[in-house]
């Protein structure tokens, strides 16, 4: 009869922990999409009249020779209040986009900026390029 050596395992079995995590794995996604699925009913139909259109967004350009342009129309900064008056009067939420050019002053684009905060507008957009990599 031999004597096996006395000497300590060097490794951990870990095949039954991986056993149990993919076993509980597998219990996470059915338990998952189970609960997604949801109790079904008859939803109501929408009615015929038309939705309340969303208010179409003022988009100011401000070229790299200070020019303002509203949408698309040449316009002067004090023509720029009179014209955003009116349409804040119509619509009070109502978004504006400011597109400035990489060259410009940077003068000119505080300027509608303040126009803008003196008006009241907080739906505001600055338009940026995405940088390529």
């Amino acid at each position: 009869m031999q004597v096996q050596d006395e000497k300590p395992f060097d490794d951990i079995n870990i095949t039954p922990m991986l056993d149990l995590s993919y076993v509980l794995l597998v219990i996470f996604i059915i338990m998952c999409t189970a609960s997604v699925q949801g109790i079904k009913v008859n939803l109501p139909k929408a009615s015929s009249q038309p939705a309340l259109a969303k208010p179409k967004t003022v988009a100011i350009t401000i070229t790299n020779d200070g020019k303002i342009f509203m949408d698309a129309v040449p316009v002067t900064l004090e023509e720029l209040g009179s014209r955003l008056r009116q349409k804040k009067a119509e619509v009070p939420d109502l978004p504006v986009v400011v597109r400035g050019d990489g060259e410009t002053q940077y003068r000119n684009v505080v300027d509608v900026l303040s126009l803008l905060g003196q008006l009241d507008i907080t739906q505001l957009g600055l338009v940026t390029q995405r940088l390529v990599q």
